[in-house]
């Protein structure tokens, strides 16, 4: 299978078991914004495509546990190292590059230490992608339906970590640029959001 056979198979996989809907739109965004970052530099695209739209396998719903003990000990990374190689091996991608694929998934959270470009491309634009009004979006829509995020009191309290700890663990420069201005709409809003709640509680 060529490459348009096998990038078309993984996409169309990933919007099927992508559930709730919402969360299909993170892979395209977070592969697009992975190759922007490298500012010119070389990389494997196809690596970082297989891992930026596979990555979060674990985390849709009829992947994960729907148990709350269950999920709460989930191993995301786990689940995603035993299914997504022989999902990529059905999908025709080259063989020689998964073990690639699965360096950049299992370290792409932020205590991941990436050995490959890819891996930091990819851990970064993750990062980024809980900052600004995309990260605002994401956490938020979770209220209610996601057993950690039980009240708007719940996101807020994620949105401020990821505020104040994320921006200090971009390894990339051109990260930390894109990271000035979404940290800054995000500090904004969490300002908005306090000064707005007036004492009531969340």
């Amino acid at each position: 299978m060529n490459a348009n056979g096998y990038r078309q198979a993984i996409a169309d996989y990933v919007r099927a078991n992508a559930r709730p809907p919402d969360k299909f739109s993170h892979q395209p965004r977070l592969y697009q914004l992975s190759r922007q970052l490298a500012e010119g530099r070389s990389f494997d695209d196809d690596v970082l495509y297989a891992a930026a739209w596979m990555h979060d396998l674990g985390v849709f719903i009829g992947h994960r546990p729907e148990d709350p003990a269950a999920l709460a000990a989930w191993d995301m990374l786990v689940y995603a190292s035993q299914k997504v190689p022989p999902l990529l091996q059905q999908f025709g991608f080259p063989a020689g590059k998964i073990p690639a694929v699965m360096e950049v998934i299992g370290t792409h959270q932020p205590n991941g230490k990436p050995a490959s470009f890819e891996g930091m491309l990819m851990r970064d634009a993750d990062m980024l992608e809980q900052l600004g009004a995309i990260g605002i979006l994401r956490t938020v829509s979770k209220v209610g339906r996601d057993t950690r995020f039980i009240r708007f009191g719940d996101a807020l309290v994620v949105l401020r970590r990821n505020a104040d700890e994320l921006p200090v663990q971009l390894q990339l420069a051109s990260a930390r640029r894109v990271a000035e201005k979404r940290a800054a709409i995000l500090r904004a809003f969490l300002e908005s959001a306090e000064t707005e709640r007036d004492g009531i509680d969340w």
